[in-house]
């Protein structure tokens, strides 16, 4: 199978994984939601039909997570396949690539153009994520994961924390092949958060008076000079589960664990790694034996390594956002 087709068949896996997901949502919301409830008070049972080119696959909650067990050691063969490709002599060298701090665009902007340049620098056979974070802007947390992914898919990666992987930070350590962490370090906080400012009383009390022209009623939702309706607190609140949906899938594809069990860790509190070894992260140790766990990866010994910098970000909370981050950290990031 040439280099073409494994990233054809790839796509296709991907494709098939993403409608799995779906479906899995789906249940998940027969499970808690109104769904739930709508369906047993008329007393009727449901199966799920999933159609994309040239397959149907009908399935129940078992027999889905089977089936999305099964494409993800497609996707582990896959890769390896893309890495078997790769030349003799870049197995020697490996990229510590720090993810520190508050995770903002100008992060994204950062570690995207850095994961680039990996990508088309054939010296390098492994990519260890030194993440210390407590998470941030979603958009830019799923840039970045998507980037991280998609290497995984040619060399390995390694995800290493020493002290802090929460949130966002965690979103991203899940694209990685494993997860290395200190015992202490504080990981998971698996969940997601909307910040809105509400000055409208704050206004009235300086004397400030906001005319706004808009040219829909939502145009201005969000927007600090009023509070949200009813009709927009709802809005937001579909918004911000879809987002926590996908970053159950994550975890859930990410430590291949079924969906029952990555709810259980999904309630937004985080862990000493030591309490979550063998679920949240694979092993526990330091930046060393986390370089010595991808060398192993590699199939090399005493590799080249080499460290990038990490950009210094001035983070903060300026408007109101959706975040992958912890209300403790985003406290400390609000504006005055």
């Amino acid at each position: 199978m040439n280099r073409e087709d494994v990233w054809k068949y790839l796509s296709f896996i991907l494709t098939l994984l993403l409608a799995l997901a779906i479906v899995s949502n789906v249940l998940l919301y027969m499970q808690t939601g109104e769904l739930q409830k709508a369906l047993t008070e008329e007393n009727k049972t449901y199966r799920f039909e999933v159609q994309v080119p040239n397959v149907t696959i009908i399935s129940n909650d078992t027999a889905l997570q089977a089936k999305i067990t099964e494409l993800q050691g497609e996707i582990e063969y896959l890769k390896e396949l893309l890495r078997k490709e790769k030349p003799k002599e870049a197995n020697g060298t490996i990229v510590i690539l720090p993810i520190m701090g508050p995770i903002d665009d100008y992060m994204a902007k950062d570690i995207i153009t850095k994961i680039k340049e990996i990508e088309q620098n054939q010296s390098i056979g492994g990519v260890l994520l030194w993440i210390e974070s407590p998470g941030g802007y979603v958009g830019p947390v799923r840039l970045i994961y998507k980037e991280v992914k998609k290497l995984s898919y040619k060399i390995p990666v390694v995800a290493y924390t020493g002290s802090l992987a929460n949130s966002g930070g965690y979103y991203i350590a899940c694209a990685a092949d494993k997860i290395i962490a200190d015992p202490l370090a504080d990981v998971g906080s698996i969940g997601v958060i909307y910040v809105h400012y509400d000055l409208e009383q704050n206004y009235a009390q300086n004397g400030i008076k906001v005319n706004v022209f808009k040219t829909g009623k939502y145009k201005d939702m969000g927007a600090e000079w009023r509070d949200l309706t009813d009709e927009e607190k709802k809005m937001i609140t579909d918004m911000v589960n879809v987002y926590f949906e996908e970053f159950l899938n994550v975890v859930s594809e990410g430590r291949k664990l079924d969906m029952n069990t990555t709810k259980e860790y999904a309630t937004g509190r985080s862990w000493f790694a030591t309490d979550v070894k063998g679920v949240l992260v694979d092993d526990l140790g330091d930046l060393n034996y986390a370089i010595k766990t991808l060398e192993n990866l590699m199939n090399v010994s005493s590799a080249k390594v080499i460290f990038y910098d990490a950009n210094k970000i001035d983070f903060g909370i300026y408007q109101s956002s959706s975040l992958f981050m912890p209300a403790k950290y985003a406290i400390s990031y609000t504006r005055g």
